[in-house]
């Protein structure tokens, strides 16, 4: 039996390097490997660089074992997530070579399915009566107030989840994220715009979506999902220069149990069109 268990010793120290080979009056011995023969240890000593021996009764194996075994456990715990993250990685970079370098919204489901986002259109829409009252006086006393809108109640695009991740790829430097567009009559008003008197600074009020953001790659691609689960309703990831009333719009709605229908492309519509 005794054999058994120095052989064990042996290799369990051996694969993890020093050890400590404790005594039963609680004082202990570095090694760096250890043998349990008969009535005696057999251990090599890290600090004299030698092989030395010990009564068996002077050791304290259950506390050594016990320290072995939970070693080698933090050792196998740390191999496996070194190993999760480098398959995470791995993953990572498959997905980001999937996505296309044209500048654009795009998501990848289950790694597989690429679904391009469409740019909706939108415009400007001036509060007339404000503007009025800006000619009229000589004198600015009331600051510009519009909306920058986007066309249709509802967007086309249905995220399938309340936690929806996204790529974005910039052509320039700009701010980015996702907000909620508010419904209003036959339109959805993506912000607010005022425009102060006298400097004509634009201050624009979009209702911004917290999100979590990680650069994919160095050539402005980025991926970015909300910190917290959405509420139904509709969204949008945008693109935009603060002051430049330059928003760029990939609108997209969440709603519980709807399902992602595909939007043919131009070419394609125009296919079907002349068929």
């Amino acid at each position: 039996m005794w054999r058994v268990l120095a052989a064990l010793f042996l290799f369990t120290v051996g694969a993890f390097a020093n050890v400590r080979l404790y005594l039963k009056d609680g004082t202990y011995q570095i090694v760096s490997e250890y043998q349990v023969q008969q009535d005696r240890v057999h251990y090599y000593s890290v600090e004299r660089s030698q092989w030395e021996d010990i009564p068996l009764d002077l050791i304290d194996l259950k506390r050594t074992e016990a320290e072995i075994a939970a070693h080698k456990t933090a050792v196998e715990e740390e191999n496996k997530a070194v190993a999760a993250e480098e398959t995470f990685e791995r993953e990572q970079r498959h997905e980001v070579q999937r996505i296309p370098q044209d500048p654009g919204v795009y998501q990848l489901i289950d790694g597989k399915e690429l679904r391009i986002l469409q740019l909706a259109e939108s415009k400007v829409r001036t509060d007339k009566r404000r503007s009025v009252l800006k000619v009229l006086s000589p004198v600015p006393m009331v600051s510009g107030k519009a909306t920058l809108e986007v066309d249709n109640p509802h967007a086309s695009y249905f995220v399938e989840t309340n936690t929806p991740e996204f790529y974005i790829q910039l052509a320039t430097d700009e701010q980015f994220g996702i907000i909620r567009l508010t419904p209003k009559d036959n339109y959805r008003i993506a912000e607010k715009i005022t425009v102060m008197p006298v400097t004509k600074e634009m201050v624009e009020e979009p209702q911004e979506v917290e999100i979590f953001r990680t650069q994919a790659d160095a050539n402005g691609l980025y991926k970015i999902w909300p910190q917290k689960p959405l509420e139904p309703g509709e969204y949008a990831v945008v693109e935009s220069t603060p002051g430049k009333l330059n928003m760029q719009i990939w609108d997209f709605a969440w709603v519980p149990g709807a399902k992602y229908v595909p939007v043919p492309t131009k070419d394609k519509a125009a296919e079907k069109s002349q068929k």
